[in-house]
């Protein structure tokens, strides 16, 4: 199809951003609350700082969340979610809770398949 091309197509552009498993997890907890980076480096321990600080960023870039910079000493960054962000999350909302409904059968049909002659 001409329209999915990869350089037309806005799918692919607006997904390739928010379709990363640090973006997701980003977006979750800022459409709980704001954060300081601290505080998100803190709730995903496994991500490196240079991987959070580039998620964030991209995040910002396309409207997603807010970079606020509070006057102390040392600066306070604080990261929100945008009306944009909150209006994506809010049908993101329903994948990550069909993810975590459906986890345990997700998980079981790895397992067949990794253990049938279709994984070789």
């Amino acid at each position: 199809m001409s329209e999915w091309d990869a350089g037309n197509c806005p799918i692919r552009d607006v997904m390739s951003q928010i379709a990363g498993k640090w973006s997701i997890l980003l977006l979750h907890a800022l459409s709980e609350r704001s954060y300081r980076f601290g505080e998100l480096r803190r709730l995903v321990p496994d991500i490196s700082q240079r991987m959070l600080t580039q998620t964030l960023r991209d995040l910002q870039r396309d409207g997603y969340i807010d970079r606020t910079v509070h006057p102390t000493k040392p600066p306070s960054v604080e990261y929100s979610m945008t009306p944009l962000g909150q209006s994506l999350f809010a049908p993101l909302s329903r994948v990550l809770q069909w993810a975590e409904a459906n986890h345990t059968l997700v998980k079981a049909a790895r397992e067949k398949f990794d253990t049938s002659d279709l994984a070789c």
